[in-house]
């Protein structure tokens, strides 16, 4: 057996259905794993740092790491109806002069607040399960939540002011990408495609047995109701996360293209997902 791989993800009730067939042996046990678990903006980091041979992490995030990572087509979150929403305790709010608070500088929810309401609007970062009290507290105007946050927001007496991912389908038609899973580049060709295969194959296991997974689930999210677990899994886990497609491609394209629009960052290169290959280069016209 190999060396184990460092793998990082969040205790996300999504990410442990999609990775608990992975790190139990169930699929793939020729393969080792030292597992992770943290916040997807710390996991961000992490990858950043080199600390993670294969690590969920924002879309946004991977932009700055598409130089030394490829994203896996199986076992991201990409989709409709999945979107961060901007909350808040009025919900006629005006974000003239408001703080809002971001669940990370990296995470892909601040960059499309960052394409919505442009970079300069006054934001404070929070974990991303702090922003609910904070904002009910009054030590912020609005919050902009991910994760089962969009599910509990109400309990904390606040109103969704806007709902980002509405506001990008509308805009560009496309599901939104917010995170996937990245493995380092160096990694030999065949062990990266080896990894490739075992995501999927611990995908269509978690779809095969749904109730394998549940104390996995249960254990790291451990203040959230069964009911909240099934419904977070049942809204970031979907076909895209079986295979991102020629939609999610696109969709992941166009988020870097309209932050490369608005001067955030330029659109990286190449080939993003593993097996892919390398785009041809466009004429600044046709993008």
């Amino acid at each position: 057996m190999d060396a184990p791989l460092r793998l990082g993800f969040s205790p996300c009730p999504n990410d442990c259905f999609v990775f608990h067939a992975l790190v139990h042996g169930a699929v793939a046990p020729d393969l080792a794993w030292e597992v992770t678990m943290d916040d997807v903006e710390a996991l961000n980091t992490r990858a950043a740092d080199g600390a993670l041979d294969v690590a969920k992490v924002s879309y946004h995030a991977y932009a700055y790491l598409a130089h030394r990572m490829v994203l896996l087509p199986a076992g991201g979150a990409l989709g409709r109806g999945v979107g961060p929403l901007l909350v808040a305790r009025d919900p006629q709010l005006d974000l003239a002069g408001a703080t809002v608070a971001t669940p990370g500088g990296r995470t892909t929810a601040n960059l499309l607040f960052d394409l919505f309401a442009g970079a300069e609007a006054r934001r404070t970062v929070l974990r991303y399960d702090r922003i609910l009290p904070a904002v009910a507290r009054g030590e912020v105007d609005a919050g902009l939540i991910i994760h089962e946050s969009r599910f509990t927001f109400r309990e904390h007496g606040l109103h969704a002011v806007r709902d980002l991912g509405t506001w990008w389908e509308e805009r560009t038609g496309m599901p939104i990408p917010l995170g996937g899973i990245a493995v380092r580049r160096d990694l030999p060709t065949p062990l990266r495609r080896r990894i490739a295969r075992a995501v999927r194959a611990s995908v269509e296991a978690a779809w095969t047995d749904p109730a394998a997974s549940e104390a996995y689930q249960a254990r790291h999210a451990q203040e959230m109701s069964e009911e909240v677990r099934r419904r977070h899994v049942a809204t970031y886990v979907n076909e895209f996360t079986r295979e991102v497609g020629a939609e999610g491609r696109a969709a992941v394209r166009r988020l870097y293209l309209e932050a490369e629009g608005q001067g955030l960052f330029p659109a990286p290169t190449g080939a993003l997902f593993e097996g892919d290959p390398q785009p041809q280069p466009q004429p600044a016209a046709a993008r």
